[in-house]
């Protein structure tokens, strides 16, 4: 009997082995994959912040040579390994979709259509980022590139925070609902910032006093997501025996919401004219975003594992109090 048990016990120890290897490799690809898209994001600000978006005049080529050495200078680099940088995220999310599809009988059954989706966006991305060039880098499009981007990155960060170890401890009230407010928030807040930065609206209003309610726009538009982040800390602050991974993770979206407002303060002042203030505003909006939506990931699985264990039937044993252990009558 005992070796029958421990014959059971080996084999559901083996076939949970099968099971965390790929998901353990496909975590560590999607890790990888949300910081290369993060440098990618803030190469792409370089670009537009440095004039270099044309830099190189065709695509998806640059020169019509993938390496254009004669050319090359500080514009034409940066918008050659903003498309290099691309085309290996591209790679890698194809690698991302082939492992997901093929280990998915041990995987969650939503991870290979996440993978398919976050494949369909960089896809689109790649298309944008040409039409970027062959338009002549149209605001509307340089804006739906940044947000395709920014869907991208967030689409990944579900997916590795998803697949993460967590086991949470129930209290987490209305945090999923308020965190996932504060994340759509700051990510129309972004797009703002973008159609702010593809139309030089800063630059118009400042020395034409056009498109300041483009500006604007964008200033007034930080009270909201503001608002919504400071819930997000102030609430983490107060609910007791809250997970200390979702307390770092308000602690980080209240200091990373703090530097986003001074870099913009600061860039505004200066006029765009400081690059690395720009790149770096953009950069730390895209990490106040990825944390809000790790935050918010694991604030869901808190709550749906505390509601799944709260509907778990509960056996209750009473004791016959109607009749006596030895049998005789009261």
């Amino acid at each position: 009997m005992n070796e029958f048990v421990v014959q059971q016990q080996n084999e559901a120890v083996t076939a949970a082995t099968r099971q965390q290897k790929p998901q353990e490799l496909i975590r560590s690809l999607v890790w990888k994959i949300c910081i290369a898209t993060l440098i990618l994001m803030a190469i792409g600000s370089a670009t537009r912040v440095m004039n270099a978006g044309l830099a190189c005049p065709d695509w998806p080529l640059c020169y019509g040579e993938l390496v254009p050495a004669k050319q090359m200078n500080l514009q034409v680099f940066l918008e050659w390994f903003h498309r290099l940088d691309a085309a290996l995220i591209g790679i890698s999310a194809i690698a991302l979709v082939g492992l997901s599809w093929w280990h998915r009988h041990v995987l969650p059954n939503w991870l290979p259509w996440a993978s398919t989706f976050a494949l369909f966006l960089i896809v689109f991305q790649g298309i944008l980022g040409g039409l970027t060039v062959t338009e002549l880098l149209r605001f509307d499009i340089v804006t739906a590139h940044l947000g395709t981007a920014l869907l991208f990155f967030t689409t990944l960060l579900i997916i590795g925070t998803a697949l993460a170890p967590y086991q949470g401890t129930g209290n987490v009230g209305k945090l999923p609902w308020v965190g996932l407010t504060a994340a759509i928030l700051v990510y129309l807040q972004s797009l703002l910032g973008a159609l702010v930065g593809s139309r030089w609206a800063l630059h118009q209003c400042l020395g034409t006093s056009q498109l300041c309610s483009v500006m604007y726009s964008h200033i007034f538009g930080l009270v909201p997501p503001t608002v919504a982040t400071l819930a997000v800390v102030i609430i983490s602050w107060r609910t007791p025996a809250l997970h200390p991974a979702l307390r770092r993770l308000a602690k980080m979206a209240g200091s990373l919401l703090i530097l986003q407002i001074l870099l913009g303060f600061a860039t505004f002042r200066l006029h765009l004219q400081v690059e690395p203030l720009t790149v770096s505003h953009q950069a730390v909006g895209a990490a106040l975003l990825g944390t809000l939506v790790a935050f918010t990931v694991l604030a869901w699985r808190d709550w749906v594992d505390s509601r799944q264990i709260n509907s778990y039937p509960v056996a209750v044993i009473v004791n016959d109090t109607s009749t006596p252990a030895n049998g005789a009558n009261p």
